[in-house]
């Protein structure tokens, strides 16, 4: 028999009551000042994440649990510094024959088939007839179409879910036919399809057939730059006639999206749209990064994160509106989709210094 949950993460409240079904995240033994142990433990479902301390038994849960492990938690929501975590009491296991993990994995907010329908349209609004059919070639691919649709974009980071991938390279694309709308001297047909693959590697680099998510073998030792420029030149080998030069202009943009030599690019962008490539990446990935923080926070209205190691900063955010639903996704006439809810209005549209970015 399955077992049934009713308490979802992002309708819990402050020092709210629980016991429900979780999955476990990230599992921590640590050390008070005084010496005695205990559990630092991050738990999730479909809808959000929230972390709480165990502290007594610390030696025995951290033996009997592990990451990926679907348990019974009684424990109290309590804001902390404007952050809901959890006063965790006890936690059980649960036979994984009685779990729908479904109910605790998270997927992008959009069906994939809406935000693979609109980047198919942009897909056929690239005049460059080489590139298009290159891109073409990978998205009439049914098998590598399922993979991409699932996929997440990073294995903690940004998009950190089944989805997250497309609906990041969505909106990736997305921002780079506006920058390319905006200066003709933008090869626009480059930058579209530099923008549509640049992350293709990544179902290649992830296993994500399970949670938690981790690299595979070829992923952690080459990186998904790499893999995906040998995808991509596995496909030109198929195509008639494809110019050199436009070959070695893509794999440029493909290797260089990262920036910088220290965040894992093999070269540095050297052309025009190499660099529009690296910025509306990075931009989307902190918009993303940063709306996630936002969801965290306990309290409404605007408050201070705790320190974000990733971003070398404090964050200021806007809490949740706890009178208001959140919106359905709103899918336009056309089959264009609005992948951007109402609650994430707190997204700050800002383009950062040049830090870190976050394309693990």
């Amino acid at each position: 028999m399955i077992l049934t949950k009713s308490c979802f993460i992002k309708n819990i409240k402050d020092s709210q009551a629980l016991e429900d079904l979780f999955l476990i995240k990230e599992m921590t033994r640590a050390e008070t000042r005084a010496g005695k142990p205990y559990i630092k433990l991050v738990v999730m479902d479909s809808t959000g994440e929230i972390s709480g301390n165990i502290w007594e038994e610390a030696d025995r849960y951290n033996e009997e649990f592990k990451p990926g492990q679907v348990i019974r938690l009684n424990g109290q929501a309590q804001a902390y510094r404007g952050i809901l975590q959890l006063k965790i009491n006890r936690i059980q296991a649960v036979a994984e024959s009685e779990v729908d993990r479904s109910l605790f994995l998270p997927t992008a907010p959009v069906a994939p088939d809406a935000m693979t329908e609109e980047l198919l349209r942009l897909i056929m609004g690239i005049k460059d007839k080489h590139l298009k059919k290159l891109v073409l070639a990978f998205f009439t691919d049914l098998k590598f179409v399922e993979l991409f649709k699932n996929a997440p974009a990073a294995k903690q980071m940004h998009h950190a879910y089944h989805g997250g991938l497309l609906e990041h390279t969505l909106a990736v694309a997305n921002l780079a036919n506006l920058v390319a709308g905006l200066y003709p001297v933008v090869d626009h047909s480059l930058l579209m399809a530099g923008a549509i693959l640049h992350d293709l590697g990544k179902i290649k680099e992830y296993s994500f057939n399970s949670y938690p998510f981790d690299y595979t073998d070829d992923g952690r030792l080459m990186g998904h730059a790499v893999m995906a420029v040998e995808m991509i030149q596995e496909k030109i080998a198929t195509i008639q006639q494809f110019p050199g030069q436009r070959a070695t202009s893509l794999k440029h943009l493909i290797l260089s999206h990262h920036g910088r030599h220290e965040f894992g690019a093999p070269v540095v962008p050297m052309m025009l749209e190499a660099f529009i490539l690296h910025f509306v990446d990075d931009l989307d990935a902190k918009i993303n990064t940063i709306t996630k923080i936002s969801e965290k926070a306990g309290v409404p209205g605007y408050q201070w994160t705790e320190y974000q190691r990733a971003l070398e900063r404090f964050l200021y955010v806007a809490g949740p509106d706890n009178q208001t639903e959140a919106a359905e996704p709103e899918i336009h006439t056309d089959g264009t989709t609005k992948a951007r809810q109402s609650q994430d209005d707190v997204r700050q549209r800002l383009l950062f210094d040049s830090g870190k970015p976050f394309t693990e």
